[in-house]
């Protein structure tokens, strides 16, 4: 979205990288906190801009949708993500949100999260992000519906990589 939006920098304040795109009328946040506080920086900023729940927009990974899998929803719980349980605890559950599924690998979850993409995986991240991105433009020009049935009607190319290839560190490695 910073691309799309021609973000050419970036702020560091409140616990967050922070680009205010004033043409549309849109904070783009990235947390610098662990994860498990990303509410915390983002309740500030939200509280700066007077930002109410409904118009706050949140992407996250999740480990729960294979990759390659899209789903938006206009408010909804955690679903186990600890990053949405922080951001619920400071907003409750009424913001709309992108879940941008990686799957899950057969490692401890924080290497896998933290991992490098397979090829495979690579070869499809332009896509998913485009219509990730796609989606998300929808959603600013107050097109809630229209941007939930295009994030959660795609599928990615190949519905073979909805079976989780193996990254490096799920493979096990000689001691």
């Amino acid at each position: 979205m910073a691309r799309r939006l021609g973000v050419a920098s970036w702020k560091k304040k409140d616990g967050a990288e922070q680009a205010h795109v004033a043409a549309r009328a849109v904070v783009l946040v990235k947390p610098l906190s662990f994860m498990n506080d990303s509410g915390i920086p983002l309740s500030r900023i939200a509280g700066w801009w007077k930002t109410p729940a409904p118009e706050l927009l949140v992407v996250n990974d999740d480990l729960d949708l294979p990759f390659g899998r899209l789903r938006m929803r206009a408010s909804g719980g955690s679903g186990g993500h600890n990053g949405l349980k922080s951001i619920i605890a400071h907003f409750g559950e009424a913001f709309p949100r992108v879940r941008v599924g990686i799957g899950r690998g057969r490692s401890d979850t924080i290497d896998y999260v933290l991992a490098s993409f397979a090829p495979d995986e690579e070869r499809e991240l332009a896509k998913l992000i485009g219509v990730a991105a796609d989606g998300i433009e929808r959603w600013l020009a107050s097109d809630t519906a229209g941007a939930i049935a295009l994030v959660n009607g795609w599928r990615p190319a190949s519905e073979s990589l909805l079976e989780r290839p193996a990254r490096s560190e799920d493979t096990p490695r000689a001691s």
